[in-house]
C-alpha cells in the first residue's frame, strides 16, 4: 500500500501559534505522543477559527460551526520536552460545504518539520443536525481556493 503524502504551499498557510511541549505530553516513547499532537492541532484551528471571528462559543448561539470529517496526519520527525512548537494553520480545497485545514508542525530552535496534516471538514448546523454551505463571510475570505 502507498504511503500517505502531504505537500502544502507556503502561501497556504495564513494563521499560526505556538505551543510549548509539557511532561505531560511525554509518551512512554520519552517524545510528543501522537494523540498529543492531534489535540495540539485541534487547539490551534479553534484558535484560527477564533482569530476568524467564529471562537466556539458562538456555536450555539449561531446554530452551525464546523464538523471535522477526517484526519490524515505525517510524522516527520519527533519533539521533546519544552520544544517550542510552531503550528501554521491554513484552508485548501474550498467547496459548497467545507474543504480542508491544513497544519504544518515546525520544532523552533531548528525548523525541523515535525509533522503535516490535514483535516477535512464541512459546515454544519448542530440544531437542525445537516450540512450546511460555507457562510458568506468565510467564503469571501478564501474565495481564491475555491475548486471549480
Amino acid at each position: 500500500m502507498p504511503r500517505l503524502q502531504l505537500e502544502f504551499a507556503q502561501e497556504a498557510f495564513c494563521f499560526s501559534t505556538t505551543f510549548t511541549v509539557r511532561m505531560s505530553e511525554i509518551n512512554a516513547g520519552n517524545h510528543l505522543g501522537n494523540d498529543t499532537l492531534i489535540s495540539l492541532i485541534s487547539d490551534a484551528r479553534t484558535l484560527f477559527l477564533s482569530h476568524l471571528g467564529m471562537p466556539p462559543e458562538d456555536v450555539g448561539k449561531s446554530r452551525n460551526g464546523t464538523l471535522i470529517t477526517d484526519l490524515a496526519t505525517i510524522y516527520k520527525a519527533s519533539a521533546y520536552f519544552n520544544d517550542q512548537l510552531l503550528i501554521e494553520v491554513g484552508v485548501t480545497d474550498l467547496n459548497t460545504y467545507g474543504g480542508d485545514f491544513i497544519y504544518r508542525i515546525t520544532r523552533q530552535h531548528d525548523a525541523r518539520v515535525i509533522a503535516l496534516a490535514k483535516n477535512g471538514f464541512v459546515f454544519f448546523d448542530f440544531v437542525a443536525s445537516k450540512v450546511v454551505e460555507v457562510p458568506t463571510e468565510f467564503r469571501e475570505r478564501f474565495s481564491t481556493l475555491l475548486q471549480n
